[in-house]
């Protein structure tokens, strides 16, 4: 009897250990949380994905669009990644779409996928500002009331990552796919919102937006360390003090502080790390309030982020569209202080890199004395400009306002022109008004507020007080508002054609920008 209940006991302890152990791998495998119904997957690339399983596993990927299917192992660490082919998303189809995953034991359904074109969405408080306001209240984009209940997009479909903070790379994200309703917009970016609804309305694919974004952060807060380490200047400006702060050695936990996010590389581990793989069209980017003080150093290490987040995604030089800081005082009142207008400047030159484009803002008349200005329609839909422009064939959108082509001295005026195809039916101004926010200086580099008259396809400019100018500068100021545009309703880019900056004493020093820039 006590052999017969050893006997049995035995049994029941390794039928236990086996059921336990198929539970275990069974619990194992799953996909990235980035990966769930209701998403849309990237047209005409390999959908790539990825999760965890027991080591060894084989993975079996198909989708209901194709009788292929794919067959990847997990490593030795649990991991695997794999991808299936998506084919080219036909205008107006919007047939949803099934994939499933198994590992033999349990498979995973996804539902109610799209394909169409996905953008990722990231900055600080800008780009976070959320559709809808509160009643009573000063916040929510201009009109929110009615804009709100229009945004019934059944076929855009929306990923809000979830705040997170890390001290090294991490591979999971939380945030849930939903599909853009009155609901859902209105706490979604405005900005992605417009962006979004615009690309969907001309296009007829289906758009996804992943926001992964948090006020108040920095630009060295999303970037890889390795591609600051890698630069001197880089490492030197946000890496040294950092690592040799108390700071970097603190346990580091998703909790929100104002001055968490600014440090280096914790919102990259946890919030764009996790995303990198995913089959995507392309960035848009609304950030720099907090690193209005590095001026030139900006250029390099937002040049820098963009080549590590390309890298990361590996799907070649993806398109990175970019978001002019609008003016702003910043407690300064001398309207001629222009010390955000050089960080405007040094935004404007990551248009050096390849596929890289910006919108301008300098017309926002709310903007000099609002950080989180309420006109964000303009700028989703002049993102959407861009992207259709150079990303969807519509050649015929405009999507640059004017752009310096050059300046002559005629006697005590200065002639401005404009490249030709920033014109699109020629100059204008918003108001009827003579274009506001131009200023000529002579030899001495005092800058005085010119009398801008257009004529043609270009401005002349000129100041009783200047009677022999050398130099122009036009909407670079910290506060400039503009009117100017071309026909097509786009603002005109700052610009200035000196040399000079401001030491800090009063003092006025030549400054070799061409040098600077090409160090960059």
């Amino acid at each position: 009897m006590k052999i017969k209940f050893t006997l049995l006991l035995f049994l029941s302890v390794c039928i236990n250990a086996v059921v336990f152990a198929a539970t275990a791998d069974t619990a194992a495998f799953k996909t990235a949380n980035l990966f769930q119904s209701n998403m849309v997957m990237q047209q005409n690339k390999p959908f790539t994905i990825w999760g965890k399983a027991s080591p060894g596993d084989k993975i079996t990927i198909k989708g209901d669009w194709t009788g292929k299917q794919t067959t990847i192992e997990a490593d030795t660490a649990g991991h695997w990644r794999g991808a299936i082919k998506v084919p080219k998303a036909k205008p107006g189809d919007f047939t949803p779409h099934t994939l499933v995953i198994t590992d033999g034991a349990k498979t995973i359904t996804l539902n109610n996928l799209l394909i169409g074109e996905v953008w990722i969405a990231s900055g600080q408080s800008n780009m976070q500002y959320s559709l809808k306001g509160e009643e009573g209240k000063n916040n929510g984009v201009i009109d929110w009331q009615h804009e709100v209940p229009k945004a019934n997009f059944p076929n855009i479909r929306l990923f809000y990552t979830d705040l997170n903070f890390k001290a090294q790379p991490f591979d999971e994200v939380k945030g849930k796919w939903q599909i853009c309703t009155p609901e859902t917009a209105g706490r979604f970016s405005a900005v992605a919102y417009y962006f979004a609804s615009e690309i969907h309305k001309n296009t007829k694919l289906p758009v996804g937006v992943v926001l992964s974004t948090i006020g108040a952060s920095t630009a060295q807060a999303w970037t890889n360390r390795k591609i600051m380490e890698a630069d001197t200047v880089l490492y030197n400006k946000y890496l040294r003090e950092y690592d040799n702060s108390p700071k970097s050695k603190e346990v580091i936990d998703g909790g929100f502080t104002f001055e968490k996010v600014t440090r280096p590389t914790l919102l990259y581990n946890a919030m764009i790390h996790p995303l990198a793989g995913l089959s995507i069209k392309g960035f848009i980017w609304y950030q720099g309030e907090f690193n209005r003080n590095d001026k030139n150093k900006y250029t390099r290490l937002l040049t820098a982020m963009i080549k590590g987040w390309r890298s990361d995604f590996g799907q070649g030089d993806l398109p990175f569209y970019l978001v002019q800081v609008p003016s702003f005082y910043w407690n300064n009142e001398d309207p001629k202080a222009f010390d955000y207008a050089i960080f405007r400047e040094a935004q404007a030159n990551v248009r050096k890199l390849k596929n890289t484009e910006m919108v301008v803002t300098t017309d926002d008349p709310d903007a000099p004395r609002n950080l989180h200005p309420r006109r964000k329609k303009p700028i989703g839909l002049r993102l959407a400009r861009i992207a259709l422009n150079k990303d969807y064939g519509f050649g015929n959108v405009q999507y640059l306002g004017p752009q310096l082509n050059k300046i002559r001295v005629d006697g005590n005026q200065i002639i401005v022109s404009y490249k030709s195809k920033t014109l699109d039916g020629g100059l204008a101004t918003a108001d009827k008004k003579a274009p506001a926010e131009f200023f000529i200086a002579g030899e001495d580099a005092v800058f005085y507020p010119a009398t801008a008259v257009i004529k043609g396809d270009e401005v002349v400019l000129s100041s009783a007080k200047v009677t022999k100018p050398v130099a122009a500068r036009y909407a670079f100021t910290n506060t400039a508002v503009t009117n100017f545009m071309n026909k097509a309703g786009l603002p005109a880019e700052p610009f200035r054609t000196d040399g000079w900056a401001d030491d800090g004493s009063g003092a006025k020093i030549k400054v070799d920008y061409k040098r600077l820039n090409e160090e960059l």
